[in-house]
């Protein structure tokens, strides 16, 4: 399966609890941090949600 880089660019500060948790959920804690995942239904979900607040690479 796929892989995905996920990496936070903006701050969680001043967002929603759950957009907080989702980034902690993906294992993203402070700006610049970044985790590879597969690339699951369950792992774009929450990427699409806090979209706003990361950055997304395929890695190959």
């Amino acid at each position: 399966m796929a892989k995905i880089q996920v990496t936070q660019v903006k701050s969680k500060i001043g967002t929603l609890a759950n957009h907080k948790a989702t980034l902690r959920t993906l294992g993203l804690k402070k700006i610049g941090d970044s985790v590879v995942k597969e690339n699951t239904p369950e792992v774009q979900g929450m990427v699409r949600a806090v979209a706003h607040l990361v950055r997304v690479e395929e890695v190959k």
